[in-house]
């Protein structure tokens, strides 16, 4: 989140409002953005905290993530090192499915490739408490260069 309370990428640049009101909104995209950031990348337990054990992608690549393997792997992915390429998030949505659950759309831009990404987030009701939301799955689909909008 930037400094006005509006969802923004790492460096602090305003991404689109979503109603970021409802806290568990709010707590998603500071996650999301979390999970953006090359010290959380980098960090297994950072990340871990950060995603639902019963966490799934499935990558740009069409590769499919467990928790395992993302908790492994993310250290060495793109957007991992401090001045390395960074991830580029805008065009943020979310919506609340129910209470303690939301999925949040955007798009991010890596070294030029750009990806329509879509997230779900949710508070495990048999975590202890206290415990925040957490990332129960992830897709990212390539935008084709045709689809880019200017």
């Amino acid at each position: 989140m930037t400094s006005s309370g509006t969802p923004g990428d790492p460096d602090g640049h305003a991404c689109a409002d979503p109603d970021i009101a409802d806290p568990d909104i709010a707590e998603a995209v500071a996650g999301e953005l979390a999970l953006l950031d090359p010290a959380v990348r980098v960090s297994r337990a950072r990340a871990a905290e950060l995603l639902d054990p019963a966490f799934v992608e499935v990558g740009a690549s069409g590769r499919r993530w467990t928790y395992e393997e993302m908790l492994a792997e993310l250290p060495e992915m793109s957007g991992a090192t401090e001045d390395g390429s960074r991830y580029e998030p805008a065009a943020f949505a979310a919506v609340l499915l129910a209470p303690g659950v939301v999925h949040l759309t955007y798009e991010s831009l890596l070294d030029g490739r750009r990806a329509r990404r879509s997230s779900l987030w949710r508070r495990d009701p048999d975590a202890p408490a206290g415990t925040g939301l957490r990332m129960y799955y992830h897709q990212g689909t390539p935008v084709p260069e045709a689809d880019v909008q200017p």
